[in-house]
């Protein structure tokens, strides 16, 4: 016989969550519980290995809770892969290149690349440490190149470092053997050698053409990288001379590009400009003849009708130059001021006085005040400018509207303009699960709505070289039509200090020499190829000894492409783009999609936004398993508040896990076969089974949240009915064989419900596992039907559990504590239920002190006629 108030050596008096991220994440990392077994991978069927193209955070500063949602997301999913057997591949990336970086840079030390700069080796930053202070421009020291690169590769360093310090307090079941940064050896040798691939294909180009341009950071920006907002502007009527004397109205929100019109557009069919199609009109001030012409993407309700086309003020400028094979007429450069060249079509004219006095070097804005003066002056402005709100693009990460500057510009082809290949990206998207369903819509609208190829290539300093120089002729100026790219096997390299095959370092920069190509790729160009990084796609040159031609045949495309939904139109459409190329394939067969946390104004948390969260106050605060709980709460592709009370939840979540974990660990030993013999037992089995089956659809169909919230019910009632109706019966009240059978039923229940809450709480499962099982619960199968009993009648539970309610209802209704005993009771009802009552009666009297109960027939069930007895005063030790 066993000794029921044996307590196993291991089950602390006070169990807490408090300090279990140290504990455990120490355990895992010693023993490699997460670690990717690449032999047992290459052995296995390939529907038995689980790999996770994991989204490598930017590297610019600290996370925020949203990071925490998602790869929250990302980590339930490949916990529960592993327990169902599979080799898990679960790496992780730093995206720690780009523009983000830069900014970061910029603001840290006080400083800014400067392509004109002299390397000086012992420059020491003026600034350490100035985040959040945002330096101006103006304020910020230019420094070379050289200069500069090695501060981002600083400051990149020590931000992983503290990235991986919270993924791993967040309880991220990461292999960290499997990491890799978008700017180290083999991702540049990646990056590289796939554009070259795309060179040789011609899926990639070089063109001189108008792009969109962020003046601020003096870089390209891509169409993915816009983002529409109101903007303060007037809209101005305007003036055009026909040559019969009359005039043609317009309105425009910008009459400083009044000096680059190079056509009138209106719709086909707006019968008021009909019968100027085909002719010419001049340009107030300028006296430019400029042709009138149709295109059906003129707007008849907008304004006047009738717009100006000038290169280049918005978008649809572009198009229409494009379209109708118009001029090129810019006078906007790249610093976002008038050219101080008087354009060859104005020279001579009335307005060249107006264009060197008031608009050469001028800004914009300065440039349009002056032209409206001069409109007014002249006769041409009709009446005053109406202010209005005018939507205009930004980069996303700028501050100022974009301009349309013409320049010469890398891009990969991505069905922006070709019919042809959209199709093709359309249809890979079929080939890719959706989670949730509807965000396929998204990838299909992005890529149906192009209407021009990726621009990859960017004005900056930290980033992925384009692998590629160009001869210099005789006179020293650059071919372009002739570049010389670089070998695969000499990956990476950097072409501003490299030197090309054929040449030697004297011949940089001189005639019949050579240059490198000044530009990186855009970040979205390398981390695109994140599949390819991770898995061991083979470079030529081996950069970074990570080739794993066997491994990356294995698990490629990959399983999973966990992400937000607004990079949608970025990252998941790239990382297509670039498998349908290179690998003639999907990059991976599964999406599963995040939504955005919102601040309590319903705005997405950003950094940039200034409404973001750290985690790290967090995570201390409410436990991991705490903040990993109101992440799991919230589903696959919809939007989550940031919630700090649902934290407080997940925290007494896990405390009563440890609780009543406790309890049923205390009971006494039982042995692993002991027969469960009674039928309220029975019926818990019954219904936990249920539950493994809910919730491994739940995991199977991708709503892991539905598996978090069958599996958190049933424990509740685990804890509040049935926990408290077998106390005595557990403790020996009903002899050895009943309690052996409760004790039996309290562990498999528990073993059962450690495994199905694993992939939510890993800290604290982990800790109740630890108190009398060998190994880490993360390790072990998830739970099967089989394991369960089967013959229980799972209804016995909730009616038995319904009568336990109703006499704690009388007790309290008579403000009268749990102690007190229940002298009499009728439990009235249909048979069905009063049968189901019946068969746990002996529990229900010890667990609610009743002394004597009858049974009476009911339309519904309810407690009747209980008569109670005050308990008697609680003794000092009691109290």
């Amino acid at each position: 016989m066993t000794d029921a108030n044996a307590t196993p050596a291991r089950v602390p008096d006070k169990p807490t969550v408090d300090g279990l991220e140290d504990k455990w994440g120490a355990v895992w990392q010693e023993q490699g519980t997460y670690a990717f077994d690449r032999e047992r991978a290459l052995s296995l069927p390939r529907e038995q290995v689980f790999s996770i193209d994991t989204p490598p955070p930017t590297a610019s500063g600290s996370l925020h809770v949203g990071h925490v949602f998602g790869y929250t997301h990302t980590d339930c999913m490949a916990r529960y892969q592993r327990m169902l057997g599979k080799e898990v591949f679960y790496p992780i990336g730093w995206d720690d290149n780009g523009l983000p970086t830069e900014r970061r840079v910029q603001n840290y030390y006080g400083v800014r690349g400067d392509h004109g700069a002299a390397f000086d080796p012992n420059f020491t930053p003026p600034l350490q440490g100035a985040e959040g202070k945002s330096v101006k421009a103006a304020d910020q020291v230019p420094i070379s190149r050289a200069n500069f690169i090695p501060l981002c590769e600083e400051l990149t360093a020590e931000d992983e470092k503290s990235f991986e310090s919270m993924f791993r307090t967040l309880g991220a079941s990461i292999d960290w053997n499997q990491t890799y940064r978008t700017i180290d050896d083999r991702s540049r040798a990646v990056a590289q050698q796939a554009f070259l691939r795309n060179v040789e294909r011609d899926e990639a180009y070089q063109a001189e053409a108008p792009g969109l341009w962020d003046v601020t950071f003096q870089s390209a920006v891509a169409q993915a990288e816009l983002e529409a907002r109101d903007y303060p502007g007037a809209f101005h009527k305007v003036s055009f001379h026909k040559p019969d004397g009359g005039t043609v109205e317009i309105e425009t929100t910008r009459p400083e590009l009044i000096p680059a019109v190079v056509a009138l557009i209106a719709h086909p069919d707006d019968e008021r400009y009909q019968h100027l199609f085909g002719t010419t009109v001049t340009s107030p001030l300028f006296g430019v003849e400029i042709p009138v012409l149709a295109h059906q993407a003129a707007e008849p309700d907008k304004g006047a009708g009738i717009a100006m086309c000038c290169t280049f003020g918005d978008l649809t400028d572009v198009m229409w130059w494009r379209e109708l094979q118009l001029p090129i007429r810019s006078i906007i450069t790249r610093n976002g001021r008038i050219s101080g060249e008087t354009p060859e079509w104005i020279t001579g004219g009335a307005g060249e006085s107006l264009y060197v006095e008031q608009l050469a070097t001028k800004t914009v804005h300065s440039a349009r005040e002056a032209v409206v003066t001069a409109l007014r002056e002249s006769g041409d402005l009709i009446g005053e400018p109406v202010k209005t709100q005018r939507k205009a693009n930004f980069f996303e990460k700028g501050d100022k509207p974009l301009e349309i500057v013409t320049s010469r510009q890398w891009y990969i082809r991505n069905g922006g303009r070709s019919k042809e290949l959209q199709d093709e990206l359309i249809a890979r998207g079929q080939e890719i699960d959706f989670h949730p369903a509807f965000m396929r819509s998204r990838y299909t609208n992005w890529i149906s709505g192009l209407n021009g190829d990726w621009l990859i290539s960017r004005q900056r300093f930290f980033g992925v070289p384009f692998p590629v120089w160009y001869p210099l002729d005789a006179e020293g100026e650059t071919d372009y039509d002739h570049p010389i790219l670089a070998a695969e096997e000499t990956l990476p390299v950097d072409p501003q200090t490299d030197v090309p095959p054929g040449y030697d370092a004297e011949q940089r920069g001189v005639a019949g020499g050579f240059v490198g190509d000044p530009d990186i790729m855009d970040t979205w160009a390398t981390s695109s190829l994140s599949p390819q990084i991770a898995t061991g796609w083979p470079v030529a040159s081996n950069a970074g000894e990570r080739n794993d031609a066997e491994l990356f045949a294995k698990i490629f495309p990959m399983d999973m492409r966990p992400q937000g939904h607004d990079i949608i139109r970025t990252w998941l459409f790239a990382t297509v783009v670039r498998a349908h190329f290179e690998n003639g394939t999907v990059p991976w067969t599964g999406a599963a999609i995040n939504g955005w946390i919102l601040d309590p104004d319903r705005k997405k948390m950003s950094k940039s936004k200034g409404n973001a969260v750290t985690p790290e106050e967090v995570l201390r605060q409410h436990s991991a398993d705490a903040v990993r709980y109101w992440a799991l709460a919230g589903r696959l592709g919809v939007d989550a508040a940031y919630d700090e009370s649902q934290m407080k939840v997940g925290r007494r979540l896990a405390m009563k896990l440890l609780n009543a974990s406790k309890f049923a660990l205390t009971m006494g030993d039982v042995a692993d076969d002991a027969p469960i013999t009674n039928e309220l037992d029975r019926s818990v089995l019954a219904n936990l089974r249920e539950v493994v089956e809910q919730a491994t659809k739940g995991f199977e169909t991708w709503d892991y949240t539905r598996s978090l919230e069958v599996t958190e019910t049933f424990f509740w009632t685990f804890c509040d009915d049935y926990i408290e109706l077998v106390k005595d019966r557990a403790y020996g009240g009903q002899g050895e064989a009943e309690a052996a059978s409760a004790r039996a039923t309290l562990r498999l229940t528990l073993k059962t419900l450690l495994r199905l809450f694993a992939p939510f709480l890993p800290y604290s499962t982990e800790e109740v596992w630890s108190w009398w099982q060998e190994g880490s619960v993360h390790r072990q199968a998830w739970p099967s039907l089989e394991e369960l009993r089967t013959d229980g009648d799972p209804t016995v539970l909730g009616a038995v559990g319904q009568a336990l309610a109703g006499v704690r209802k009388a007790k309290s209704d008579a403000k009268m504590g749990m102690r007190a005993e229940v002298s009499s009771v009728t439990f009235a009802g249909p048979a069905e239920i009063t049968d189901r009552v019946r068969a746990g009666e002996a529990d229900l009297r010890a667990a609610g002190k009743i002394t004597a109960l009858q049974y009476a027939d009911g339309e519904t069930f309810e407690v009747r006629d209980a008569e109670l007895i005050p308990p008697p005063p609680k003794t000092p030790a009691q109290s």
